[in-house]
């Protein structure tokens, strides 16, 4: 089904290669798991798979990849686009359409099928991944689980034999990890080839047939998932994997020792009259690390663009160090690492980036940020030619060196491999203290190795405020299942709802 032969591969402008005459064969129907620390390769493998190398980025290229028996290099994206269906990180950069069931309708348009069987196919696509719900909807207001879903029906519509997926659950809360099982699932059960580059392993530990290992640009080993189960967590560290099992995460020893509050009051705010935050009055604690949690929708970052001040219409006011602001002095008070951390690079190289605005006496220590973040030897690279996660570190640094009393991050550990994720974790432990840090996040890895307390959200109020300690672990892991349970529950109801659809639809048969 799919043979890479003896390929390399350097990008333009790059130091090195990025894979060094590797050699890989997947089966049809196999369902494949690429892992490895970050810059191992592993989104540069998908990308050849989809054709994106060498027709969307040019580069160094030698070797063969073949699709379903076609060199990929020789064929047109639109050729590769009918047999390899792609699903990235961020699903809105594939949105085409701002309305979902345009969206669905897209590739199999640029297939050039007949109106009726396109309106046939968003139908059976829709019904199989149980997101009917979500046809005709403004894609910009769905979550971030829903626009995933609404990726993956848009390239199940198009019925091809293999299926990339690269860092699929990276902003998604476990609902919608749990959504994204049972799709995966769904694909398997009709034979689909499935590869998946992936940080987070815990969801797929039942889901995927084989691990590749990489270890820059090559194959460190090849071997079935039941074998990696095996291994002791020791082991999966020292490769730089995340967890197998979210059961016994050590807690941080970190010892919280801010004072006073952070009070809020009045923090309400709708979107075209639909009421998202609801909080009337809440303190949280100052000088501590708080993780913010909620499953998508929630609010979080509804919450975290008003603490900060971006939303023009916030009329809610914080107290802190005993003054009062209002939303123009919070904008002087804050710095926010965004979700999607493009929207926020501007500069020529990593280093000017980190150092941009900032007062001459930070660049010693700018440099030691940048080393304890593994980007020393980037340093003088353009931003925006670095892996996922390398810019996301790039964010982060910036966030640390920025002389603000309040820094709010947005799922920093996002597309981060166990070693950058812990280098994360211990920058954010080592300012704690001196400022109060806010971390959105979905990644229960990154809150028990740096948070001091929770904050809680659903529909847009506060539900739950602790300090995260042994008592209050379980407390926090319940959250975590909850998701998976409830996803679960969801999805048993919609069959049984279809199950019970048809036998109606059989005793009127019979009867009529």
């Amino acid at each position: 089904m799919i043979e890479i032969r003896n390929v390399s591969f350097q990008y333009a402008n790059a130091d090195g290669e990025v894979l060094k005459e590797l050699s890989l064969s997947i089966r049809s129907g196999e369902c494949v798991l690429l892992c490895g620390e970050s810059g191992c390769g592993k989104t540069t493998i998908t990308r050849l798979i989809n054709g994106l190398i060498p027709h969307y980025y040019e580069g160094e290229l030698s070797g063969r990849t073949l699709v379903c028996g076609c060199d990929v290099s020789e064929r047109e994206l639109y050729e590769t686009a009918g047999h390899v269906g792609s699903v990235f990180q961020n699903p809105r950069s594939q949105f085409f359409c701002v309305d979902t069931t345009s969206e669905l309708a897209f590739g199999c348009e640029n297939l050039g099928l007949s109106e009726n069987a396109v309106r046939e196919r968003i139908q059976e696509a829709s019904e199989e991944l149980n997101m009917t719900h979500l046809l005709g909807k403004n894609i910009f207001e769905l979550s971030g689980g829903e626009k995933q879903k609404v990726a993956c029906a848009s390239v199940s519509a198009m019925r091809p034999e293999v299926l990339v997926l690269d860092e699929p659950t990276s902003n998604l809360d476990m609902s919608a990890i749990e959504n994204l099982k049972e799709t995966l699932r769904y694909w398997k059960s009709r034979g689909k080839t499935i590869v998946i580059a992936e940080h987070r392993l815990y969801w797929l530990k039942d889901i995927c047939d084989r691990v590749i290992y990489l270890k820059d640009g090559r194959i460190g080993f090849d071997i079935p998932m039941t074998e990696l189960c095996t291994y002791p967590r020791e082991k999966i560290c020292d490769l730089g994997l995340r967890t197998l099992s979210m059961k016994d995460l050590p807690l941080n020893d970190m010892d919280y020792r801010g004072t006073g509050e952070l009070n809020l009051r009045n923090y309400y705010f709708s979107y075209g009259g639909n009421q998202v935050l609801d909080i009337p009055a809440l303190s949280v604690p100052a000088g501590g690390v708080i993780a913010l949690i909620g499953h998508n929708g929630a609010g979080k970052s509804t919450f975290s663009r008003c603490l900060c001040g971006l939303e023009k219409q916030f009329k809610g006011r914080t107290r802190l160090d005993g003054k009062d602001y209002g939303r123009r002095n919070m904008l002087k008070k804050c710095y926010m690492v965004m979700q999607d951390v493009n929207h926020q690079l501007f500069c020529e190289s990593v280093k000017d980036e980190v150092l941009l605005g900032m007062q001459d006496e930070i660049k010693e220590k700018a440099e030691a940020v940048l080393a304890a973040l593994d980007l020393d030897t980037v340093c003088e690279r353009h931003p925006m030619s670095l892996s996922g996660g390398q810019k996301q570190r790039v964010a982060v640094a910036s966030a640390l060196l920025a002389d603000k009393s309040i820094l709010l991050f947005d799922e920093p550990t996002s597309g981060l491999d166990f070693h950058h994720m812990e280098q994360t974790a211990q920058l954010l432990r080592s300012i704690s203290g001196g400022r109060t840090v806010f971390v959105v996040t979905h990644d229960p890895e990154l809150i028990v190795r740096c948070c001091t307390h929770i904050l809680q959200l659903e529909n847009g109020r506060a539900a739950a405020c602790y300090p995260l300690n042994e008592e209050n672990r379980s407390r926090l892991f319940d959250f975590f299942a909850a998701g998976s349970l409830q996803q679960k529950y969801r999805d048993g109801a919609k069959k049984c709802l279809k199950a019970a659809e048809f036998s109606r639809e059989i005793i009127y048969d019979t009867v009529h």
